[in-house]
């Protein structure tokens, strides 16, 4: 089978590869659809592991399933999960699912990047999710990483009403703005260095975007009553927006770090006037959990979040340097899909 190895940002290559046997209760399943995340592009963080299979935005059809499978048949049409709990541990019982050590130690082989994948027992057990027939499979790639936004607003006590600023209207900032007008905010603001993507952020439902170098606070207490925001979201890892997203939050408000930044970088933080004064919680949100994935599905299936809109390139495998190259340079484009089977 052919598969899109990536060596780093600008060079990623088609590749073949045997197609993965299939032992007791694991499946196989042709890739038709497969997303490229944010995090695949993170080349810092990819590079020291690569040569790498990625892909973990994934639909497709199941074409096989070993001894004991009993929760899909051939032909059916799943989303997966590439990350998934043991739902036993210390972590999972609490309700926290995504520091489960299974789950950080779980993926299936070898990636979303390639015309089949095997998926061990435990994922099929646990992190398959059939499609719904009204749901396509490019509109099932955005299954996961809806469930980490889902997870995230969620440890951020999202409310109705509250006023909301996305720092970073990438795709997963983009995402933000979407279920957070899903979910009922107030005002829901982005910000951007590029006009590109703030136009994205207006069309999807933000009802202020700001240029990331404008003074993003006196415009939000403009539009939000001389009030900073009760939710701030980080979506990109420059530092700049950290540092941006401490002065912009509204006493008792909550930061959510959604995005990582370069290893090793630092901000200081005023413990008196960020904590002791104002009452300020910061928060962090990773992956999502099958409950999450469930959920997600069930807002795409009904359209309460609309994620057909968001596509702006869909390329075969042999393209997928191209869309590697394009979601690497963040500028014209917002989702990119890849299809193994064209």
């Amino acid at each position: 089978m052919r598969v899109a190895v990536y060596y780093n940002n600008n060079d990623v290559r088609v590749e073949e590869r045997p197609v993965p046997m299939v032992g007791p209760g694991e499946m196989l399943v042709r890739i038709m659809a497969s997303g490229i995340c944010g995090t695949d592009v993170m080349e810092w963080y990819r590079i020291k592991k690569s040569p790498l299979i990625l892909g973990h935005e994934i639909a497709g059809e199941v074409v096989e399933v070993g001894d004991e499978v009993d929760r899909c048949k051939v032909g059916d049409r799943v989303a997966v999960a590439h990350h998934v709990p043991c739902n036993t541990c210390y972590y999972c019982l609490k309700g926290h699912h995504t520091v489960c050590d299974t789950l950080r130690k779980t993926n299936f082989d070898p990636g979303g990047f390639a015309e089949y994948v095997r998926l061990p027992a435990i994922n099929v057990d646990r992190g398959v999710f059939p499609l719904p027939d009204k749901v396509s499979y490019e509109e099932a790639t955005f299954i996961e990483p809806l469930a980490c936004i889902l997870r995230g607003q969620r440890k951020a006590g999202m409310e109705p009403g509250q006023s909301v600023l996305v720092i970073g209207s990438g795709i997963s900032g983009l995402l933000h703005v979407k279920l957070a007008c899903a979910l009922g905010a107030g005002l829901v603001a982005a910000t951007d260095i590029s006009e590109y993507r703030l136009e994205a952020a207006k069309r999807f439902g933000a009802s202020l975007t700001i240029q990331a170098d404008d003074d993003v606070q006196a415009r939000f207490r403009e539009a939000n009553n001389g009030r900073l925001a009760d939710l701030v979201i980080v979506c990109t890892g420059a530092t700049k927006a950290f540092t941006q997203a401490l002065q912009s939050v509204e006493r008792s408000g909550t930061i959510l770090f959604f995005a990582p930044t370069e290893h090793g970088v630092t901000i200081p933080i005023s413990i008196n006037e960020l904590f002791w004064r104002n009452d300020v919680v910061l928060t962090t949100s990773y992956a999502g959990s099958p409950a999450d994935h469930m959920e997600a599905l069930e807002l795409i299936r009904a359209g309460r979040v609309d994620v057909q809109d968001m596509i702006t390139h869909r390329l075969s495998l042999s393209e997928s340097g191209k869309g590697f190259r394009l979601v690497a340079g963040a500028r014209d484009c917002i989702k990119v899909i890849i299809e193994p089977q064209r």
